[in-house]
């Protein structure tokens, strides 16, 4: 573990999420206890994830992204056991089937599919639902998300790599109008989270970067 990159990327997720509790409360609103780091899993970028998750702060969250891979199951309940564990939240992308195979959290719905959102809602009201956006029309249309995931902030790789970057001042616009609260995502590294204070974020997601600060050497 890259303690000094771990230690900045916990320290600002503490921070913004501690800042958007403040604003919840101030505002009349409960506070949805939402992990302040949330690690998004990759079949690329991320190889054996559940050594990732099982290395993050108490009280983090991961994102399982499985696009399908055949060994989906058996590295949902890998993730399960590690979130468990670290007292972790575990969510699922847009297969609330899969979710249900592992005792998941709830599911992460990509941009695409926010629409399928009331009827989760509706149906699982037990579970945490998030999800994608990357504008100001799709950030709109989310109340009934517990949260949304914004981005890419920064320069980003994957399937964001071809987004034009929001930019700081943008995005912090795009969060104060928010009707729920909006995590940070797409290039944030130990080098540039700390510009994220005071954006109005309530915590910090990514891919290669938080593999890189807490998972194992490679």
């Amino acid at each position: 573990m890259n303690r000094s990159e771990a230690e900045i990327l916990w320290e600002v997720a503490s921070v913004l999420a501690r800042d958007a509790g403040d604003v919840s409360r101030a505002a009349g609103r409960p506070v949805s206890g939402l992990p302040p780091l949330l690690f998004f899993t990759d079949p690329e970028r991320t190889p054996r994830p559940w050594e990732t998750a099982a290395r993050l702060p108490t009280g983090s969250g991961v994102v399982f992204r499985s696009f399908g891979a055949a060994d989906a199951r058996d590295t949902g309940l890998r993730l399960r056991e590690a979130t468990r564990r670290r007292g972790g939240l575990l969510l699922v992308g847009l297969d609330p089937d899969l979710a249900e195979a592992f005792e998941a959290d709830g599911v992460h719905l990509p941009e695409r599919a926010l629409g399928q959102a009331p009827a989760l809602v509706a149906a699982r009201p037990g579970w945490r639902i998030t999800g994608a956006v990357h504008s100001a029309q799709a950030l709109a249309g989310v109340e009934c998300l517990d949260a949304a995931v914004l981005s890419p902030v920064f320069g980003a790789g994957g399937a964001s790599a071809a987004r034009p970057s929001l930019g700081l001042k943008a995005f912090s616009d795009l969060v104060r109008a928010a009707p729920i609260p909006v995590y940070a995502l797409g290039g944030v590294d130990s080098g540039n989270a700390r510009d994220l204070i005071g954006s109005g974020a309530c915590g910090l997601a990514g891919v290669s970067a938080i593999r890189a600060a807490f998972g194992p050497p490679d």
